[in-house]
């Protein structure tokens, strides 16, 4: 694909994932906690993170093709019931797509575009409630209207005027939705963040890596899922109502024995509530108003449908859902026309780990959910550079790795020594400990080239310093020693080192900027320390490739295979 359509889709890949991971985590605490409007809540999230985005970079099409990514990218979500989000999330995305077509990227063109979003959120709750319930559920409203008119003379909106009333109500939230994200997009494109502290907590949380249920996904097992899907519908409209009950128990069965994880999930005390009330509001209103014994039977009747369709369509979509992750579906469309959106989306599942790692905590969002999405929206630029090392795939990257305070700084010195010793240019930096009165004190950073050694972190508190983990970090070290790592100062050396690589990095700080333009631009080898708990997290963040991993706890002769590893690179 020509250079501004891979840029265009990279893009789509890290909005699409920003979006995504405010869709996970927010998500699943709301719905957890089952906040009324919560899928508004959520809407009103991604109408504001798109308009902000949208200040910055400017591309046509871009509204679209992240909606696109975000609605496959929900499949990874932590709720059983995916499939109808997914579609909610795409449409909103084209809707305002056709919004800033129209009316052009103007404020009226944004404002259209949240309003529309915002609308379609009611729109798809009217269809999943047909899809669902049938016509039986809006007749449901139209009898009570009648009944409560009829019994207590109380004019009430009928089903017509009660949606105008509601799609306005929708339609002016997505205004007030779309104009903060005007706002929120203005700033963040005249202000940037500032380096960040980061508290022990944060460090631990950053270092431990989720772990994965394995599924064994299966193309069968897919159109068994749509076919039961359909099935109930033509079930319910075609037979009689002891076959329909039969028929709903047995395709439900068959989900319960392939997804007992989804039907836990989902067949929850709060959604069997929900039926039954469902079934008791049945039963009354038919009888309202034909009060006949018949009355109560018909009622019951169409309440247990209504249930048993609401049943299998939602632990239908959930299955459906589940299967549509498997990878050679994946493949399938990385080889089909749509390969530009699959590599898209292939990028967004590489970057979202980092992008779920550093946006800001659930309580800023509770608290301050303007703040948290400023931030977010700041981070743009540097995610899309993930994206684009995700391509680049640098190979020749030797990691140096071992537990906390176990000696690596002090291996990485008789590395260098060796290296030195055969000739080599060494660019960047090592950091010995420091200590006073034999208690570790922090580090300092001596460059490789000048042999310039300056304080890097103290233990003790400094003033305008910023806090990582239990150190305080040096504001002027920290500019010099990026300094040092910038491509013009270390283009004639014939290797880098950086020491070290942590979770700070992971949030975009610390020595991660020169890190990822040493990726992007330098071809020689370069050597990194991280530490053992996040070596993944540091090779999945850069896109490294066929990385050569050295723990000086468990290999049997660490300094040997580190230069032979970095000769063979060399040569």
């Amino acid at each position: 694909m020509n250079q501004n359509n891979n840029n265009l889709w990279l893009k789509a890949a890290v909005l699409g994932s920003l979006w995504a991971a405010s869709e996970i985590v927010l998500g699943s605490f709301l719905h957890n906690l089952k906040i009324p409007f919560r899928s508004n809540i959520l809407t009103a999230i991604g109408i504001v993170l798109l308009i902000s985005a949208s200040q910055q970079w400017r591309e046509k099409g871009l509204m679209w093709r992240s909606g696109l990514v975000c609605a496959i990218m929900k499949s990874i979500s932590p709720s059983a019931v995916i499939f109808g989000p997914m579609v909610a999330i795409f449409m909103e995305g084209l809707l305002m797509e056709a919004a800033i077509i129209v009316f052009r990227r103007t404020t009226i063109g944004f404002l259209i575009a949240g309003a529309l979003a915002m609308t379609w959120n009611f729109i798809h709750f009217l269809i999943n409630k047909f899809i669902f319930y049938g016509f039986q559920f809006f007749d449901l409203y139209q009898n009570s209207v009648q009944f409560i008119e009829h019994q207590y003379h109380i004019s009430i909106l009928n089903l017509s005027q009660l949606i105008m009333v509601l799609l306005s109500i929708y339609f002016i939230s997505g205004l007030v939705v779309a104009w903060i994200g005007i706002t929120i997009g203005k700033k963040s494109v005249k202000q940037r963040v500032p380096l960040k502290s980061i508290s022990v907590d944060e460090v631990n949380r950053i270092k431990k890596t989720p772990t994965t249920l394995v599924f064994n996904y299966s193309l069968a097992w897919l159109l068994i899922d749509i076919l039961g899907v359909a099935a109930i519908f033509i079930i319910i409209y075609l037979l009689d109502f002891k076959i329909s009950v039969i028929a709903g128990i047995l395709i439900f069965s068959v989900f319960l024995f392939r997804y007992p994880r989804n039907v836990k999930k989902i067949m929850n005390a709060f959604f069997m509530l929900s039926l039954l009330i469902l079934i008791l509001f049945s039963i009354g209103v038919v009888y309202a108003n034909h009060p006949y014994r018949q009355s109560l039977f018909i009622g019951l009747q169409n309440g247990i449908e209504m249930s048993l369709r609401a049943i299998i369509l939602v632990v239908g979509f959930a299955a459906i859902g589940t299967e549509l992750k498997n990878p050679v579906i994946s493949q399938w469309a990385r080889r089909s026309m749509f390969h530009k959106a699959a590599q898209a989306i292939e990028i967004a599942f590489l970057t979202l780990p980092t992008i779920l790692s550093s946006i800001p905590p659930l309580k800023i969002f509770i608290k301050k959910p303007a703040l948290a999405i400023y931030e977010m929206i700041s981070y743009l630029d540097y995610w899309f550079e993930e994206a684009e090392l995700k391509y680049v795939a640098k190979k020749n990257v030797l990691i140096i790795t071992g537990k906390e305070k176990v000696g690596k700084s002090t291996f990485l010195g008789k590395l260098v020594y060796e290296l030195k010793a055969r000739g080599l240019v060494i660019g960047g930096f090592v950091s010995p400990a420091v200590f006073e009165q034999n208690q570790h004190k922090g580090y300092n950073l001596l460059h490789l080239i000048s042999q310039q050694e300056i304080p890097l972190s103290r233990t003790e508190p400094m003033a305008g310093a910023p806090k990582v983990g239990n150190y305080y970090f040096n504001p002027q070290s920290l500019e010099e020693g990026n300094r040092w790592l910038q491509i013009e100062n270390i283009e004639q050396t014939d290797l880098v080192v950086i020491d070290e690589i942590g979770p700070w990095e992971l949030r975009r700080q610390g020595w991660a900027n020169n890190l990822t333009a040493i990726a992007k631009n330098y071809p020689n080898p370069i050597i990194l320390v991280v530490r053992a708990s996040i070596v993944d997290k540091v090779i999945s963040h850069w896109g490294f490739q066929e990385v050569s991993v050295i723990d000086i706890e468990t290999d049997q002769n660490p300094l040997q295979n580190a230069l032979q590893v970095l000769d063979k690179w060399l040569r």
